[in-house]
């Protein structure tokens, strides 16, 4: 299992991110990362005017952080720097100077969801279901929290956090404020965003950075917030309710 790709394509004043990961589209630490240079790189790029944020293929969006990874934490320093990886992307995409859109043509479970919510704008398709099913094996969607609840309230979080098993649809998301529309196919939804990317691309550069900040407002605290929110998730990693729970998910080796 290779360890993914993050490509930038450029035309005109719109950057496409595109990040491909075997395992459903899941991130391993380096992918992460490389994810989050790319969006810093592209927020100081004064020929850029807007962002796409998409995953390679037809089937899940994100499968969230690497499993493979989850396993192996056996400190608490290591689990903090494990959750940190969500809280990094989406403090990085919090603070790009540029409008990030999500395209998003499938399933999209845990940290995944956290990009969801991380982006300015954001369009699926309607097999774009999404599942947050930390509680499931004795964590929980700490970190990605603060940026899903800004998007839905505090009643769709806890509804998408309590039902751990269960999948939400695509309309429900956009009902409660992580999608802005729903397509029944991807290429419809490719042709919407192709469309507003050229629109958008096409307004004055200054105002769409003053604009990303106020749809950013009150959240300068993030930083910090999302450091501490690591630190509990990384707790609870080692703990023996955890542990056991993701033996059940092992594969034999």
């Amino acid at each position: 299992m290779n360890n993914g790709t993050v490509i930038t394509s450029i035309k005109e004043n719109i950057a496409t991110l595109t990040f491909h990961h075997p395992a459903s589209n899941s991130f391993p630490s380096t992918l992460l990362n490389r994810l989050i240079e790319n969006i810093n790189r592209l927020s100081n790029d004064s020929t850029i005017s807007l962002i796409i944020i998409q995953s390679e293929g037809n089937g899940a969006f994100c499968a969230g952080a690497s499993f493979d990874e989850l396993t192996a934490i056996s400190s608490l320093e290591q689990g903090k720097q494990f959750f940190s990886g969500f809280a990094n992307l989406i403090n990085a995409m919090r603070k790009c100077q540029k409008l990030i859109i999500g395209r998003i043509q499938g399933k999209v479970v845990g940290g995944g969801v956290g990009i969801v919510a991380a982006c300015d704008y954001c369009f699926a398709t309607e097999k774009a279901d999404i599942k947050l099913s930390e509680l499931t094996i004795g964590i929980g969607p700490f970190v990605i929290e603060p940026a899903i609840t800004r998007k839905t309230g505090i009643a769709a979080f806890s509804k998408l956090t309590l039902d751990a098993t269960d999948w939400h649809t695509a309309y429900w998301a956009k009902e409660n404020g992580l999608f802005s529309r729903v397509f029944e196919t991807t290429r419809e939804m490719d042709e919407y965003v192709a469309i507003l990317s050229q629109k958008l691309g096409s307004y004055n550069p200054e105002a769409l950075i003053e604009m990303k900040k106020i749809l950013w407002e009150g959240t300068t605290h993030w930083d910090t917030l999302l450091k501490e929110r690591a630190e509990i998730s990384g707790k609870l990693a080692l703990s023996d309710f955890t542990k056991k729970a993701l033996q059940k998910f092992k594969k034999p080796s």
